[in-house]
């Protein structure tokens, strides 16, 4: 940090009674009032580098006594700042730096201590430290521009805000080789070591410490010039958000003591850093940010109330990178649940719009990676006790067929829920086992659902007629294969008596004729007597091999189609 040091006497300023004055042989004949402070001054030192007292000073009605009462109740940055100023007047050592120079600034352009009132005054030695030193470093324009909200209207007028935002944006835009100055950089597992490489994001956690209107007028002149890639902005959106908003601190949050003590704000202040942050999101560029840092904005904005627009934003965001989800980006807690599940619901419904729009031109490996995902956070959120079976219905029915070819891994999250809530009435067992498409279980999973005693009984008859279909469908494929093959015996059999027939009448002249019509006959009574193919009979153990050993004789048969039907048609 820079400081600058004017004056060369010793601080002679004390406090009496709620008065400031100063030591002095001469006494008083001005008196400052600032709110509720007093200050017993001199004219001699204020008013030749003052051109408001002089004015103040002249119009007042005591001048002519002597003693003159001024009210500087709204100098900008009261009277700490007037201090300031008073003391350079004085010529009492004052340091300043970052931290005071705004307020310093403003008062004494509020004093008009110019050089047209005297050379050398207070604003240009300001004005000199400002360029020179405070414009030229990293860290001091960002408190500069921390220390000026409380006079922000006065700063910004007199393009301190504009000067440093343009030294911020400018030193961000550097390239990294080129970064010779002091940052902050607390990312977990990082050590700073001589000769390292500055990071990309080396300035994103300096100006994360800046108010939202700062932040984002820095960011959005960032975004102007084009030249930074869109995921190095979506980084600094997030170190932002993680040290202001709560709800997303749980994961990646910067390792620095000032995110651990920052202000609580209230709601409405809250709702406007989210409303600005999810604004700056490149949305132009896919993968700006991860879809986690998304799914915990859209589960803050739904706790804030944000407005309709940022809320419908973020669900276009969230769904169009809904397939770089991870099981635990979406399990994220709800105020009243232990898992989210509005949320992922909502957010598939926007995954699945956007989808069936750009169905035509892209592969199906997304939306079967979408179906893999959902059925594992269904397997999860099954365990919970305050689940409701409805939501978990609706969030399974909610994928299309074509993401779920396989039904095993849903059967696992269907289970889950029978096992983990045991008093579940008829209704909602067969509400949640609707879903449920037997026919796309694997051999093993309708084995266990066979014998499942937590399965209602229609699920159980469902999986039985569709495996028994299969069995009847195996058995008549085999018998099949057995007809091709003795028809294809037979066949070769007849072709090899008809040559031999041949050649014995070729052997024998002058019988052709009578050999013709014996070997006709003897054809005819060979095909007769040749034993037919037999149509061998599927025995228990290889109808066990179709299936998985479920056997029912027609009676048992009939009866379970009629069960079926009654159930399903």
């Amino acid at each position: 940090m820079k400081f600058m040091k004017l004056g060369t006497r010793p601080d002679t300023f004390y406090t009496e009674e709620a008065t400031r004055t100063v030591i002095s042989d001469v006494p008083s004949d001005v008196t400052i009032r600032i709110n509720n402070v007093t200050y017993l001054l001199h004219k001699f030192p204020l008013l030749p580098k003052c051109g408001l007292l002089q004015r103040l000073y002249t119009e007042s009605e005591d001048s002519i006594s002597g003693h003159v009462t001024l009210d500087l109740t709204d100098i900008p940055g009261g009277d700490e700042a007037f201090e300031l100023c008073a003391k350079f007047c004085y010529g009492i050592t004052i340091n300043l730096s970052a931290h005071n120079l705004v307020s310093a600034f403003c008062a004494a352009k509020f004093l008009r201590m110019t050089e047209a009132v005297e050379n050398g005054n207070f604003i240009v030695k300001l004005e000199a430290f400002f360029s020179s030193c405070i414009l030229e470093s990293w860290k001091d324009p960002i408190l500069t521009l921390q220390n000026s909200e409380r006079v922000y209207e006065w700063s910004e007028n007199l393009g301190i805000v504009r000067r440093c935002i343009e030294s911020i944006v400018d030193k961000i835009l550097t390239p990294p080789t080129k970064v010779t100055w002091s940052y902050t950089y607390t990312r977990p597992g990082y050590e700073k070591k001589r000769n390292q490489s500055v990071p990309k994001d080396w300035w994103t956690e300096d100006i994360s410490f800046l108010n939202i209107d700062m932040f984002r007028c820095i960011v959005a002149a960032i975004k102007s010039t084009n030249t930074l890639p869109p995921q190095l902005i979506g980084e600094a959106l997030h170190v932002y958000a993680c040290r202001w908003l709560p709800e997303i601190t749980e994961h990646n949050r910067p390792n620095s003591e000032a995110s651990t003590s920052k202000t609580e704000y209230s709601p409405d202040r809250q709702r406007n850093i989210l409303e600005t942050v999810v604004g700056l999101i490149p949305s132009d560029y896919k993968g700006s940010v991860s879809i986690k840092f998304l799914l915990r904005l859209l589960s803050t904005a739904n706790f804030l109330a944000v407005s309709t627009v940022t809320k419908t934003e973020l669900l276009r965001l969230s769904g169009l990178q809904l397939e770089e989800a991870a099981l635990n980006d979406l399990l994220i807690p709800s105020q009243n649940s232990v898992y989210d599940i509005d949320l992922v619901q909502t957010v598939l419904d926007s995954f699945l719009r956007q989808w069936k729009r750009q169905a035509a031109a892209t592969s199906s490996d997304g939306i079967l990676k979408i179906g893999k995902l959902v059925d594992s956070y269904l397997q999860v959120a099954a365990k919970a006790a305050d689940m409701p079976v409805k939501k978990l219905a609706s969030l399974a029915e909610t994928l299309p067929r074509i993401a779920r070819p396989i039904h095993d891994d849903l059967y696992m999250a269907v289970n889950t829920y029978l096992k983990e809530h045991p008093d579940l009435s008829k209704a909602d067992k067969k509400q949640l086992c609707r879903v449920l498409d037997c026919q796309k279980l694997s051999p093993q999973v309708r084995g266990h659902a066979v014998r499942n005693e937590r399965l209602p009984l229609r699920t159980v008859v469902q999986v039985l007629f569709f495996e028994q279909e299969k069995v009847n469908s195996a058995t008549d494929i085999e018998r099949d294969q057995l007809n091709r093959n003795n028809l294809r015996k037979i066949k070769s059999s007849g072709d090899e008596k008809s040559l031999k027939a041949r050649g014995n009448r070729a052997s024998t002249p002058g019988t052709s004729g009578v050999q013709d019509n014996l070997r006709t006959s003897d054809d005819k009574m060979e095909l007769r007597q040749e034993p037919s193919f037999k149509i061998r009979q599927v025995t228990e153990p290889e109808t066990e091999k179709a299936g998985f050993g479920v056997k029912l004789n027609s009676h048992e048969k009939a009866q379970m189609r009629r069960i079926y039907e009654r159930t399903y048609r």
